[in-house]
């Protein structure tokens, strides 16, 4: 469980070291807008709040490996769930419903987690997701090309407008079983890589969002004078038919998609090599 040691000086600066669900210390400062929970959840540190000046207060989890120290750049991972890992449905619940950050540590045993509880899967989360990413580079020791971003269901809404407004903050985003809200313009500008899973027949978006996105990006990576290569490394999108489903007794495609998160080939391409 997290520890807290405050010093109080005569000048009123707190001084702060924290530590992560493990019990080690991860830092000796701490920004003040920053407040940490107490509750563990499969290995996340719960119920976190950023105070954010321009954002609000945003709440989420967070996993730190125990070796981290500072001392050498780690990667970044922000998963975002679906409606029922919103902040309104339970402090950790995301974590318990979805699987995508715990199998992520199987990739990267170097690389601090964040699961945000966001209030909805609009622009205004996906402005939080953006100021979670910022303070955690910025305040942490992580490594700018190992920054990646994955959204289930609403989520995948929302990381689909984070693209829209920062896509040269991530080094790639899994997009599973949702449908595309974003712009694309600025995402084709930055070539961020973008993994588009879901099922044919999802029962909740169907599939012809992401079918449309990822011919207007082709389309885009075109203009620009990409070979078919290129752009293959850019934008991949993986449909899987009802038979996939069935292997693994699934009758509901769009529930279903939480699966995607033990697939070694989807999730080893989002942690895989980006050029």
């Amino acid at each position: 469980m997290k520890k807290i040691i405050i010093l109080f000086f005569t000048t009123v600066i707190v001084s702060l070291s924290i530590y992560n669900v493990q019990g080690q210390a991860i830092s000796e400062r701490l920004d003040e807008k920053i407040e940490y929970g107490t509750e563990a959840v499969r290995g996340f540190l719960f119920d976190n709040v950023l105070h954010s000046e321009g954002s609000g207060d945003i709440h989420f989890g967070l996993h730190i490996p125990d070796s981290y120290d500072g001392s050498k750049p780690y990667a970044l991972f922000v998963t975002l769930p679906g409606y029922e890992g919103l902040y309104f449905q339970g402090i950790g619940v995301n974590i318990r419903a979805e699987d995508y950050g715990i199998e992520a540590q199987k990739y990267n045993s170097e690389m601090i987690i964040i699961a945000p509880q966001l209030n909805d899967w609009g622009m205004t989360s996906a402005r939080q997701t953006v100021a979670l990413t910022k303070y955690f580079s910025s305040h942490y020791n992580i490594d700018p090309g190992k920054v990646y971003l994955n959204g289930y269901s609403g989520g995948g809404e929302t990381g689909s407008l984070v693209m829209e407004i920062a896509p040269e903050l991530y080094t790639a985003f899994l997009h599973c079983s949702s449908q595309w809200d974003g712009k694309l313009e600025a995402l084709a500008n930055a070539q961020t890589p973008v993994y588009m899973v879901t099922g044919e027949n999802d029962s909740y978006y169907g599939s012809s969002s992401v079918k449309e996105t990822y011919e207007k990006l082709v389309k885009l990576y075109r203009e620009q004078g990409l070979d078919e290569e290129q752009i293959t490394k850019l934008i991949v999108l993986d449909l899987k038919d009802q038979a996939y489903f069935d292997q693994r007794g699934i009758r509901d495609q769009h529930g279903g998609g939480g699966s995607f998160a033990h697939e070694t080939d989807i999730m080893g391409w989002l942690f895989g090599v980006h050029d």
